[in-house]
């Protein structure tokens, strides 16, 4: 059996967890509401405060989807009850990054200003230090969102290999290349 599909999740106080019979997975917390629809081949039981999956057979896409659809409620728990955070830094002479509401405007090195609109799940906050690259917060409660957002922005200006110049996030170690050698 698949290791994480069988490993059963704990429901944290706080945290209310419904399945309807058109296999809909609603969970609901402090942060916010989320829901899934899962597949009808993997069996969902919810006994108290304890979630089980199993699936009917040992086929590939069964064993897939086994751990998989475990892996997605346990995020959704994560999410309503703690959220997900993902930081991006601007590195490059003159890259801005500014939040007004749910609109971001980047200054990324081209002739004009990427105006870029961040879904409504989405809190977004872009701050500047002196002295340090800009940085992009973005708060959610729903994992997948979050890191389809900070995927497309960071698509926008990608860190290239020579000086790390782009949008990369904070933490990232980028593999760097040596450049053009010294004429003798």
């Amino acid at each position: 059996m698949s290791r994480i599909g069988k490993s059963p999740i704990n429901i944290p106080a706080g945290v209310e967890v419904s399945l309807s019979e058109d296999n809909v997975v609603t969970v609901k917390g402090k942060l916010g509401e989320l829901s899934e629809t899962i597949n009808p081949d993997i069996t969902v039981a919810i006994n108290d405060g304890v979630i089980e999956f199993s699936r009917p057979s040992d086929q590939k896409d069964h064993r897939a989807q086994h751990g998989l659809y475990r892996s997605l409620v346990n995020n959704m728990i994560v999410g309503v009850t703690e959220g997900y955070t993902t930081v991006q830094e601007l590195v490059g002479v003159g890259y801005r990054a500014s939040a007004n509401g749910q609109v971001l405007e980047l200054a990324l090195g081209y002739s004009h200003p990427i105006v870029f609109e961040i879904p409504k799940e989405i809190k977004v906050t872009a701050t500047a230090e002196k002295g340090k690259n800009p940085e992009i917060k973005l708060e959610s409660s729903d994992k997948q969102l979050i890191g389809q957002v900070a995927a497309k922005i960071r698509s926008l200006r990608k860190p290239e290999p020579y000086k790390g110049k782009g949008i990369k996030f904070k933490g990232e170690v980028l593999r760097r290349k040596a450049g053009k050698a010294a004429k003798k």
